[in-house]
């Protein structure tokens, strides 16, 4: 049985041992970010929180500690992540499906608030990244989202408020595409313009070939390094294209367009970020 219609919970980029560089990097990009969180699993991240999504920033912990599962990734978008509301179903239906998917990890992270220390708590239900080319992909449980999605966190100086588009660099999106099929249903993906099209929530996961990104990104678009497939750049949307141009201007390389301004790749740690109303 298909899991219900996928919905974007969040992105990850992996910053590795360069998390106070990446802090202030997407800082400059107009991110307001959460202050840094230390998981029990090891890692650090800050979070660029949005409506009902968000943008990680994951690093390897302070003491050197890092994870394997991260490890193995250059820096860059390596994880796409679902909603879920119950990680073991999730795991039911990966294993029914027959695909690559790990025991389901339960960690948290503690958040300080008016004084007080509180653990955020997770589940999260991951496939194989050894056996998914394009990166991580997983579903989250959030059993406190109250200490997640928080008002104060939301407001960003570059005006963000939603991530529009994940886009993942195949030279097969048909091939790529059936994962998805055998998680969501058949249905869940679509063929435009060459590219397979999920609609995930308020966001779309597009897969296209590397030399469609290469065309449309330009000089913009991120480095695939050794990587065949791989997750390549974010859309987000905000509130006024013409004040996050303003503000975004003096980014180098960055590219004002009519109706999109692009950042490239080697201003957001490999990723290109399309910002657009």
């Amino acid at each position: 049985m298909p899991l219900p219609s996928p919905v974007l919970d969040h992105v990850v980029i992996d910053v590795r041992n360069r998390i106070d560089e990446a802090m202030h990097s997407f800082s400059a990009l107009g991110f307001q970010l959460t202050p840094r969180g230390h998981h029990t699993l090891g890692s650090v991240n800050h979070l660029a929180m949005f409506a009902t999504d968000y943008l990680e920033l994951l690093g390897f912990g302070e003491d050197g500690a890092t994870r394997t599962e991260i490890a193995r990734f250059p820096a860059g978008l390596n994880g796409l992540v679902f909603k879920t509301v119950d990680a073991d179903l999730v795991h039911r239906a990966a294993e029914t499906a027959g695909l690559p998917v790990l025991p389901v990890q339960a960690f948290s992270r503690p958040v300080a608030l008016d004084g007080a220390t509180h653990d955020a708590r997770f589940r999260t239900t991951r496939l194989d990244s050894t056996k998914v080319a394009m990166g991580r992909v997983y579903f989250c449980e959030h059993l406190t989202p109250e200490l997640v999605w928080r008002p104060e966190w939301q407001a960003h100086p570059n005006g963000a408020c939603a991530i529009t588009r994940v886009v993942v660099a195949t030279a097969d999106p048909q091939r790529t595409a059936i994962l998805f099929r055998d998680l969501f249903g058949g249905a869940a993906v679509s063929e435009r313009d060459g590219r397979q099209v999920m609609a995930a929530g308020t966001a779309e996961v597009e897969l296209t070939q590397p030399n469609t990104v290469a065309a449309e990104f330009g000089e913009a678009a991120a480095e695939p390094g050794e990587r065949a497939e791989y997750m390549a750049a974010l859309g987000i949307r905000v509130q006024s294209l013409r004040e996050a141009t303003q503000r975004l201007r003096a980014v180098p390389g960055v590219r004002a367009e009519r109706t999109q301004l692009v950042v490239p790749a080697a201003a957001a740690f490999n990723t290109t970020i399309v910002f657009s109303e």
